[in-house]
C-alpha cells in the first residue's frame, strides 16, 4: 500500500516534471487548501491514469515512475474546474483521464509527450460534452484590476498550472518544486514573473496577468527547459516569452489554452536545440 501511494503521489509530482512523492503530496496539499472539489478530482484522475495503465499492461517502470498519473491528474482538476462536481461530470472524468493514458503510451516512444495527452484528452472530452450538450461550463469572473499586482501573478501564476488562482497555493507548489530540485523552482519563479512582465509590457489585459492566466505555461516551459548553462537558459527564455504570445494568440481564437502553449513551445524549442546541435557536430567533424 505505501508503494501504491508512492506511485500516485509521484504521478501527481510530474504535472510539473518533478519524480517526487513528497513534491506530489506538497501538491495535492495546494490544490485541497484551494478546491477540496479540485483536490479530489486530482486524486480520482491520477488514480483512474494509473490503474487504466495497469489494465493496458503497459511498462511497470513507467507506472512506477508516474508516467501515466499526472495526465489523468490535469484532466480530474480541469473537468471538475470546468463542469462542477456531479454524476455526468464524474463519468466526464473518467473518459477523459483513460483517454489521457491511452494518448500518453502512443505519444511518448515518439517524443516527449509533456502534458499534451491531457490538453487533448481534455479538448477531445469538451468537444464531446458541447456536442452533448449535457453540461454547462461553470462561470466564473476575473476580478478587476487597475494596477499590477507582482506577489499576485507570480503566486497564481504557478499555482495556475493545476487551475489554482490561489497566492498561498502558488507558494506550496514552489515549495514542493523546490523538495524535488532548486533548478526548477528557480526557473519556476523565472518563468512565473518573466511571463508576467512580458504580458504586461505587451498590454495585455490586466485583470488576467494579475491572476497567472500568462504565467503559467511560462513556469513550465522554464522547468521543462532550463539549465544552468548559458544555452539552457537562453532556450528558455525565448520559450517562456514564445509560451505567453502563443497564449494570447490561442484564446483570441476563443480556444480553451489549457497547457498547449507550454507543449507547443517546447517542442519547438527542443526541436531548434536539436537541429542547432546536430549542426555545429557535423561543422566540427568537417
Amino acid at each position: 500500500m505505501k508503494n501504491v501511494a508512492k506511485i500516485l503521489l509521484r504521478g501527481v509530482g510530474q504535472v510539473m516534471l518533478q519524480n517526487n512523492a513528497a513534491t506530489g503530496l506538497l501538491f495535492l496539499v495546494g490544490v485541497f487548501f484551494n478546491s477540496w472539489i479540485m483536490g479530489l478530482g486530482a486524486v480520482v484522475g491520477t488514480i483512474i491514469g494509473t490503474l487504466a495503465a495497469k489494465w493496458f499492461r503497459y511498462s511497470d517502470e513507467d507506472i512506477n515512475g508516474g508516467i501515466y498519473g499526472f495526465n489523468g491528474a490535469l484532466v480530474g482538476i480541469a473537468t471538475w474546474f470546468y463542469y462542477g462536481l456531479s454524476v455526468p461530470s464524474a463519468l466526464a472524468l473518467l473518459v477523459g483521464a483513460v483517454l489521457s493514458t491511452f494518448i500518453m503510451h502512443a505519444m511518448k516512444a515518439k517524443m516527449s509527450a509533456f502534458t499534451a495527452p491531457f490538453v487533448l484528452a481534455t479538448w477531445l472530452v469538451m468537444l464531446s460534452v458541447k456536442l452533448v450538450g449535457g453540461m454547462p461550463l461553470v462561470s466564473s469572473a476575473l476580478p478587476s484590476s487597475e494596477a499590477l499586482d507582482l506577489l499576485s501573478t507570480v503566486g497564481m501564476g504557478i499555482g495556475q498550472v493545476m487551475f489554482q488562482g490561489n497566492v498561498v497555493t502558488g507558494i506550496l507548489f514552489l515549495l514542493a518544486v523546490l523538495v524535488s530540485s532548486r533548478m526548477a523552482a528557480v526557473y519556476a519563479l523565472y518563468g512565473a514573473v518573466l511571463g508576467g512582465l512580458f504580458a504586461l509590457l505587451l498590454d495585455l489585459p490586466l485583470n488576467m496577468i494579475n491572476v497567472g492566466l500568462f504565467g503559467y505555461n511560462a513556469v513550465l516551459c522554464g522547468i521543462a527547459l532550463g539549465t544552468k548553462k548559458w544555452a539552457g537558459f537562453l532556450l528558455a527564455t525565448g520559450a517562456i516569452l514564445l509560451s505567453v504570445l502563443l497564449n494570447d494568440a490561442m484564446g483570441n481564437l476563443g480556444l480553451i489554452t489549457l497547457t498547449a502553449p507550454f507543449v507547443v513551445v517546447t517542442w519547438v524549442a527542443l526541436g531548434v536545440k536539436y537541429i542547432v546541435g546536430r549542426f555545429f557536430r557535423v561543422n566540427r567533424n568537417e
